[in-house]
């Protein structure tokens, strides 16, 4: 199978040749600069890449035989919120406050922490005709690139946050999630704003490449280490109708599979998502109650397909070689080889040693070799 087939034959359910394999294919199954360096230095690759391709190092890629490549990125359209307040904090679009700390820019400044619905019709929200018109045509060409000139499966990532992230980023997790609770109008004014502005960018993103991807992506967090940060109920009635309505209107503009990612324990809102047209979930968090791969695939595996899986948070951070091998083989096994896309759990932190993520695919291909798929 090339590796088209073998994502098409994995959407369907059909049996694969090998599970499609994701490093870098998406910024939630990626690793930083440090570690990429280190897998050069593992695999003997030396110099600077050659290739056009800058997402990751395409030599690395290429010597792992992943399946995926990625164009596009969170839009941020010109505002004038946008500034830099000193060398490790920064205010972006929506007004938010973060401030670098070691690894990640951390929120350090919700902007409508206490705010009325009246302060939701005066703030100065992103207005998507200020995206960068050139930014839009890069994407086009790469993507147009991607799809016709390399063999590869092309991955759209998502333009836009998510309605929920956005509002716990803006209010902060306290204040929104009690607004939640107790003031319904404020949060689906809030949502209706985000989700126009999510719906002319996505007019413009998805009809410059949408005609190119194979799958797109998004990413909302919902759930904790021990579950749903709000229950079903809530789910289904303040985030599920925006969230469907987003995942409708982006497959006006493209063909292709939606791909979703969460942290966390989910599994009471997944028929949700099945149901609000989810094709892909991401990252099938090992480790946090209710989503081991065997319990996921029993009950889901003939709706969704998985993708991720793999625990970064103990096995490829603390294991052996043979302990991530053991590891993948297992969840191989629970996946039953089928509808199951292999990569990370999510991204891949500094203190990963770069012989860990080579085992992880070095064991899905001996697995292969060995005549174990489906």
């Amino acid at each position: 199978m090339n590796y088209r087939e073998r994502f098409s034959a994995t959407l369907n359910h059909a049996p694969v040749d090998r599970v499609p394999f994701d490093l870098g294919g998406t910024s939630l199954s990626s690793a930083n600069e440090h570690v990429q360096t280190r897998l050069r230095e593992a695999l003997g690759v030396e110099g600077a890449s050659p290739g056009v391709y800058t997402k990751f190092d395409e030599r690395i890629l290429t010597h792992l035989d992943i399946d995926i490549r990625r164009v596009g990125t969170v839009i941020q359209p010109a505002s004038d919120l946008t500034r830099r307040v000193s060398d490790t904090e920064t205010v972006d679009c929506w007004g938010i406050r973060r401030r670098y700390t070691g690894l990640y820019a951390d929120i350090v400044g919700p902007p409508l922490q206490g705010a009325s619905i009246d302060d939701l019709e005066r703030y100065p929200w992103p207005k998507p005709e200020n995206i960068d018109k050139a930014l839009i045509e890069r994407s086009r060409i790469e993507a147009k690139r991607l799809s016709e000139e390399t063999p590869y499966v092309v991955c759209g990532e998502h333009p836009v946050y998510g309605v929920l992230e956005l509002g716990c980023w803006m209010c902060g997790y306290d204040d929104f999630l009690l607004k939640m609770a107790i003031d319904e109008p404020f949060v689906r004014r809030f949502f209706d704003i985000i989700l126009a502005y999510q719906k002319r960018v996505i007019e413009i993103y998805y009809g410059a490449v949408g005609r190119y991807i194979h799958f797109t992506t998004s990413g909302d967090d919902f759930g904790t280490q021990q579950g749903p940060l709000i229950s079903p109920d809530m789910f289904e009635s303040l985030i599920k109708p925006y969230f469907a309505e987003r995942i409708r209107y982006t497959k006006q503009f493209t063909d292709a599979a939606y791909f979703h990612h969460s942290c966390g324990s989910i599994f009471p809102i997944i028929p949700h998502l099945i149901d609000a047209g989810v094709d892909i979930l991401n990252p099938i968090q090992p480790g946090v109650r209710d989503m081991e791969p065997a319990k996921l695939k029993t009950a889901y595996g003939e709706k969704l397909v998985f993708h991720g899986g793999i625990d970064t948070q103990h096995l490829i951070r603390n294991g052996t070689p043979e302990s991530v091998s053991r590891g993948v083989v297992d969840v191989l096994g629970a996946m039953r080889d089928s509808g199951y896309m292999l990569a990370p759990a999510h991204n891949i932190q500094d203190d990963v040693p770069a012989e860990n993520i080579i085992a992880m695919f070095t064991a899905a291909q001996c697995r292969c070799a060995a005549g174990k798929t489906a």
